[in-house]
């Protein structure tokens, strides 16, 4: 069953904003989604009726905001398909999740000469925790290129991936080809080798089902703030047998058994990798905007989500001068990267911005993928599921105006 898109704007205070005199269009949410009023709501209510510090008090407050806190965990859980509550780790975001990997397990397992393998279209979330430790380590980063329709070029990853890899690392939907990648083979891929495989889910949690077991992941990584939740509160989900041999990311309060003043013992999982008090409004959010989609369906916010890109893509390939970006077929989400001609994609995002259009404009924090496509960057409009054929009409309407306005100075 679908989703009413115009039912559920209503839950979005911001969404009744004017930009520059004009309804606001916004289409830059694989950058940050809004917030529902639902969790804006969980999180005061939090603040003025149960904050505490967690896991550390037995008066009542502490025990209603640890009970709070872990409850989000489990919601975490069920919501990536994972069997044990302990496997979820709460991180800030997505970059945190993979760094923490990079530090815990990589530095701990990985040797001089191993492989890790990752593909020409990563986020820099991606690429940058790999480069620092081949300089540390002497490991190396492998990368394998895309295919003519932007998709990855499995051909190659298969041949990549050899006796030498130890992770292959990738992600789950690109946020700026809209492609989804195929991680269940990607997966037999790297277990055929002995490899782990990490996956980059920032984009893809948000939008269509996500069941870690089904898909042979041994790491999945997510933002809140990309899914209707707060900044501050994502999650590193990994296998827990994985977790129990990591050593801390993080050493201080809450992580320890035992500490003594020449050396300490580390708790189990999931604690051993939260140093620290948590950002527990933020974790309170995320279990209110896991809440919220469940409500909706991810199987309807991804059809939504598909609809409208196929819409974009036919309203957009109608113009002169336009390049898009990412492939076409049921395997794409809802983000689409394009260009015009003779146009910085920044000042293409100015124009739109005049029209109250928020759409991104850059390198997405994908150079490679940049350099692959010969763009030095791109204009991005993402699609979440209280976004309209209407308001893409508009996007229509302002890229045709913007063109024609840029061509009277060519």
């Amino acid at each position: 069953m679908g989703l009413d898109p115009h039912v559920l704007r209503g839950d979005f205070p911001i969404l009744r904003r004017e930009v520059n005199g004009k309804p606001l269009v916004y289409f830059d949410n694989a950058a940050s989604s809004q917030k529902p009023r639902q969790v804006i709501e969980a999180m005061t209510e939090y603040y003025f009726n149960h904050h505490a510090n967690v896991h550390r008090g037995a008066h009542t407050l502490s025990v209603e905001a640890t009970e709070m806190y872990e409850g989000v965990r489990r919601k975490v859980a069920r919501f990536l398909g994972a069997a044990d509550p302990a496997s979820v780790i709460f991180t800030r975001n997505t970059t945190e999740a993979m760094n923490l990997v990079a530090h815990s397990w990589a530095r701990s397992v990985l040797e001089p000469g191993d492989e890790i393998v990752v593909t020409a279209a990563e986020h820099h979330a991606n690429l940058v925790p790999w480069h620092l430790l081949a300089a540390e380590r002497g490991v190396a980063v492998r990368g394998v290129g895309l295919r003519p329709d932007h998709r990855v070029d499995l051909d190659e990853l298969e041949e990549v991936v050899g006796e030498r890899t130890r992770l292959v690392s990738t992600w789950h939907m690109s946020n700026v080809l809209g492609v989804i990648n195929p991680i269940a083979r990607i997966a037999e891929l790297a277990h055929r080798v002995g490899a782990l495989l990490l996956v980059d889910g920032a984009q893809a949690a948000p939008h269509l089902p996500v069941d870690v077991e089904a898909l042979g992941a041994d790491f999945y990584a997510i933002s809140g703030h990309k899914m209707c939740g707060p900044t501050g509160a994502g999650a590193l989900w990994a296998r827990p047998e994985i977790l129990r041999e990591m050593p801390p990311f993080l050493g201080g309060g809450e992580m320890i058994r035992k500490v003594f003043l020449d050396s300490s013992t580390y708790a189990d999982i999931p604690m051993r990798f939260e140093a620290g008090t948590p950002n527990i409004a933020e974790v309170i959010g995320l279990g209110a905007a896991v809440d919220y989609l469940e409500t909706i369906g991810l199987d309807a916010i991804f059809e939504h989500d598909q609809a409208l890109v196929r819409y974009a893509l036919e309203r957009l390939q109608a113009l002169q001068g336009v390049t898009l970006y990412g492939p076409e077929g049921d395997d794409r989400g809802g983000i689409l990267a394009f260009n015009i001609d003779g146009i910085h994609p920044h000042d293409v995002a100015t124009a739109l911005d005049q029209e109250g259009i928020a759409v991104r404009a850059g390198h997405h924090c994908a150079q490679p993928l940049m350099r692959t496509l010969n763009a030095q960057a791109m204009a991005r409009a993402s699609f979440y599921f209280y976004n309209t054929e209407g308001e893409i009409d508009r996007l229509v309407d302002a890229v045709a105006k913007a063109r024609e306005f840029f061509a009277a100075f060519a």
